[in-house]
């Protein structure tokens, strides 16, 4: 690579947005290799900024992270600060960070603000499965979170405390403390902002 590619590469910073968006979806490098039939070693070299992916490369990169591949090329100075995402581009998260066994937790997430790096808080539109008490997996991590319940009836539960939320009612609490979700009833569908501090 000569001096002026590299850096164009530096400029548009790729790896780094890939790396964002990778572990924004909570994937290793191993599962988005599956999912693109890329080596691990290929994508880690595009991720450190070693090796520049051709257009082919990182369309199969954008379409395993859930965004179109023109998220690479916008302008990132305003683009990151501002971002919509109609309801039919909602993307789909298959784990999150602070889950330890994900597939039997009960949750669908469809994450709100996907496409913003370096945010805050993360948004989402959950349907919480109905489940016995004693089939609930509890999970914590550091912050805070907010639920806000959109249709059903769920329960939330600490070690201390049950509370049932209905259409309208909502509950913020420090994410800290283990907690679990149920539909009660059916299925529940609720608005849940997490924090997740360092």
């Amino acid at each position: 690579m000569d001096n002026k590619v590299k850096e164009e590469v530096a400029a548009l910073n790729l790896g780094n947005k890939i790396r964002n968006l990778r572990k924004l979806r909570a994937l290793t490098l191993q599962e988005v290799s599956n999912l693109t039939g890329l080596s691990k070693p290929l994508l880690s070299q595009i991720e450190n900024n070693i090796a520049a992916p051709p257009i082919a490369t990182l369309i199969k990169i954008s379409t395993a992270l859930g965004v179109k591949i023109n998220h690479f090329f916008r302008d990132h100075e305003m683009g990151d600060r501002i971002v919509v995402v109609k309801k039919q581009e909602r993307y789909s998260v298959k784990k999150l960070f602070h889950h330890k066994n994900e597939s039997t937790v009960g949750y669908r997430w469809e994450s709100l603000a996907y496409p913003m790096v370096g945010k805050q808080m993360e948004p989402f539109i959950v349907e919480i499965e109905p489940r016995k008490k004693e089939a609930l997996l509890y999970n914590d991590h550091k912050g805070e979170e907010f639920h806000f319940v959109l249709e059903g009836t769920l329960e939330f539960r600490s070690a201390e405390q049950a509370h049932v939320l209905e259409k309208g009612d909502s509950i913020y609490f420090d994410s800290s403390i283990p907690h679990a979700l149920r539909g009660i009833n059916g299925m529940a569908k609720a608005l849940i902002i997490i924090y997740a501090s360092k």
